[in-house]
């Protein structure tokens, strides 16, 4: 009798959670979400500076790690208030501005079935000051979670690693 006890409470338990998985977009589908989100997050970051928007698109419990500069964030207001102070910087006339892009090719996705997908690559950094002339300053690997929400994919933790100069 226990054990049907103990296996009827495990069935209602099981029964009254509700399932969070999620299913993910496959192949082709996949992979143009992720370059859109991509590509979404990092122009916002680096070239748009819009604090709002690059909340929307980060998990509350965001963390960010990085060679040189170690733990960048442990939470998403923490990354936005970071971001934040980056943007009110770069208003200045002559100030310092960045560009990343994604090195074509180089992104590789790892779906972690029910939840979202591990992508890793390769990325390039542009700098220029006020409005002069852009030049590609360095390059680094990444490797970032994106979680499938209902509301569409959030950054979850960001790796970037590897980070060298480029003359």
């Amino acid at each position: 009798m226990g054990r049907y006890l103990l296996s009827a409470i495990l069935l209602s338990t099981i029964i009254s959670f509700p399932s969070y998985a999620i299913d993910l977009p496959e192949g082709p589908a996949l992979k143009s979400a992720i370059e859109k989100a991509d590509t979404e997050f990092f122009d916002l970051f680096f070239e748009k500076c819009d604090p709002t928007r690059t909340a929307a698109m980060l998990t509350p419990d965001f963390e960010m790690y990085h060679d040189k500069g170690g733990e960048v964030a442990r939470s998403a207001a923490k990354m936005i208030e970071l971001y934040t102070k980056q943007c009110e910087a770069k208003k200045a006339p002559d100030a310092w501005r960045s560009r990343r892009a994604l090195v074509a090719g180089s992104m590789t996705l790892h779906p972690i079935a029910g939840v979202g997908v591990l992508e890793q690559g390769e990325h390039v950094f542009y700098e220029r000051q006020g409005n002069g002339p852009e030049k590609l300053v360095g390059k680094a690997k990444f490797t970032q979670f994106w979680r499938l929400e209902p509301d569409g994919w959030k950054l979850a933790r960001v790796f970037s690693y590897d980070h060298e100069a480029v003359k």
